[in-house]
C-alpha cells in the first residue's frame, strides 16, 4: 500500500510538471495606434535555432494561419540559410516588395537553457507477508533500490513580433512572449508554440478564426 501510495504521488507530481512546462503566452501586446486592415500575403520567419527546428515551426505556423482569404509562407522558400546566419536587410526588404508580402510574422528564441540534475533513487523494504516461507524470505531480504540517474531537461523561451510592411520600415502590429517551457520534444513544443500563437493572433483579430 505505502509503494502504491508514494507511485501515485510520483505519478501526480510528473503530470503537474508536465502541465507547467508547456509554452504559454505570458505577454500579448497589440499596438493601439496601428489602423491598417487585415493580412493577405504572410511571411513567417524563424530567427535563430537549429535549421530542421526553424524550418519545421515557419511550416506549422504557415498552416496554422493561411485562410481562403490569406495565405502564408515560410522564409526557407526564399532565403535558404544552412545555419542560423544574419540576413541583409537589403537582400530583404527586395524579397518583400518582389512577392508582396504585406506582413511578417517573425519569431526568435530568446532563451535556450540545457540543465542537468541527479534524480536520486528510491529504497523501500517488501510488505512483511509473513504466511508462507517465501513471503518470510521476502520481507527479511535486502531493500529492493531503484538506482539513482541524471536528468537532462531543456527550457526555452520565445518570442513573436508581426509586423505590418505597409510602412518603409515596418511597423509593429502584435507582440507577444512566452513563458519558460519545456523544449525537451523539439516538435512537441513547435506544436504547443504555434497552437498559442494563432490563439492571440486570432484573438487580437489579425487573423481570421478557422471556419469549423
Amino acid at each position: 500500500m505505502t509503494r502504491k501510495l508514494g507511485l501515485l504521488i510520483v505519478l501526480c507530481g510528473s503530470l503537474c510538471v508536465i502541465a507547467i512546462g508547456e509554452p504559454k503566452m505570458e505577454v500579448s501586446w497589440k499596438n493601439p495606434g496601428f489602423t491598417g486592415g487585415t493580412f493577405k500575403h504572410v511571411l513567417v520567419l524563424a530567427l535563430n535555432g537549429k535549421v530542421e527546428n526553424r524550418a519545421e515551426f515557419e511550416d506549422e505556423l504557415v498552416a496554422a494561419i493561411s485562410r481562403p482569404g490569406g495565405k502564408a509562407e515560410p522564409s526557407y522558400e526564399f532565403l535558404p540559410r544552412p545555419e542560423a546566419t544574419p540576413i541583409d536587410k537589403k537582400d530583404f526588404r527586395e524579397l518583400i516588395k518582389e512577392q508582396n508580402f504585406d506582413a511578417v510574422v517573425v519569431a526568435r528564441l530568446t532563451k535556450r537553457d540545457t540543465k542537468t540534475t541527479y534524480v536520486p533513487g528510491e529504497a523501500y523494504t517488501p510488505l512483511p507477508y509473513y504466511g508462507t516461507f517465501y513471503g518470510y524470505y521476502g520481507a527479511l531480504s535486502p531493500v529492493i533500490y531503484s538506482p539513482g540517474y541524471m536528468k537532462t531537461e531543456k527550457e526555452a523561451q520565445v518570442e513573436v513580433n508581426f509586423y505590418s510592411t505597409a510602412k518603409p520600415d515596418g511597423e509593429l502590429v502584435w507582440t507577444g512572449t512566452t513563458n519558460t517551457f519545456d523544449a525537451g520534444s523539439a516538435m512537441r513544443a513547435i506544436k504547443g508554440l504555434v497552437k498559442i500563437i494563432t490563439k492571440e493572433l486570432e484573438k487580437e483579430n489579425i487573423v481570421e478564426p478557422e471556419a469549423k
